[in-house]
């Protein structure tokens, strides 16, 4: 990456608002620390308003009025990938809005660029994809945005069905399919469902609030501290061999 190149992402990067540290610079830009003091110093020195405080990092003053760098055909074929996931495994009012910003960057790139756009021969088939599964990722969408309780009915693999009263906090997608990471009322516990296995999904009109020991947060806190757990059994067993 060229020196002009890397001030301008600097500076892109330092305009979302938030506090960087110059390590966090160095490892986004592939370059040394010291490649990011010196930067910061050079970027002070033309005018760009940078704060910076010791052991916190460095963010803007106040925002620039500079232009978004331009998108590369990798950049452009990325963003088009993604855009036909989302089409292909959200739901619709998602695959609208990504449609939406795909023609807002069609109209600014260059023409020359437009046709990578086009072109691309990487695909994302939606033909086996119900609509019932789009509508449920959209409710749950809605819920967890709202932190809205939601009831839903489900049937396990073994053919079981149950109804549950649940506290949606997240999806996760996991190359086949989606499934929701919830709070369960019955189970008094976290729970996870596939969401192209749920048959109903109703909300409930009841608001959960932020519970220690029920987000989102202290559910990843769990699975990180079994998968620890599963890992040294496995060296254990291993070593014993």
């Amino acid at each position: 990456m060229r020196r002009a190149d890397r001030l301008f992402q600097i500076t892109q990067i330092l305009r979302n608002k938030r506090l960087v540290t110059a390590a966090q610079l160095a490892e986004r830009l592939e370059v040394s620390e010291r490649t990011i003091y010196r930067d910061i110093q050079d970027l002070s020195l033309s005018g760009v308003p940078i704060e910076s405080e010791a052991g916190v990092g460095y963010m803007l003053r106040h925002s620039l009025d500079i232009p978004p760098i331009m998108f590369n055909p990798d950049e452009l074929e990325a963003i088009v990938l993604g855009v036909k996931m989302i089409t292909a495994w959200s739901g619709n009012k998602l695959d609208k809005a990504a449609k939406s910003a795909l023609e807002k960057i069609e109209a600014v790139v260059p023409r020359e660029l437009q046709s990578n756009i086009e072109s691309s021969k990487l695909f994302v088939p939606t033909f086996a994809i119900p609509n019932s599964h789009k509508d449920n990722f959209e409710k749950l969408r809605q819920a967890i945005n709202k932190k809205c309780i939601v009831l839903i009915t489900y049937r396990k693999l073994d053919d079981q069905v149950s109804q549950r009263k649940l506290w949606p906090l997240g999806m996760y997608y996991w190359g086949k399919v989606w499934t929701m990471v919830a709070w369960c009322e019955l189970r008094e516990a976290f729970r996870a469902f596939r969401v192209d296995r749920i048959e109903s999904l109703q909300e409930t009109g009841n608001n959960y609030q932020e519970i220690d020991g029920r987000s989102l947060d202290d559910y990843i806190a769990i699975q990180k501290a079994l998968y620890q757990q599963h890992k040294e059994w496995d060296e254990n067993q291993n070593y014993g061999q």
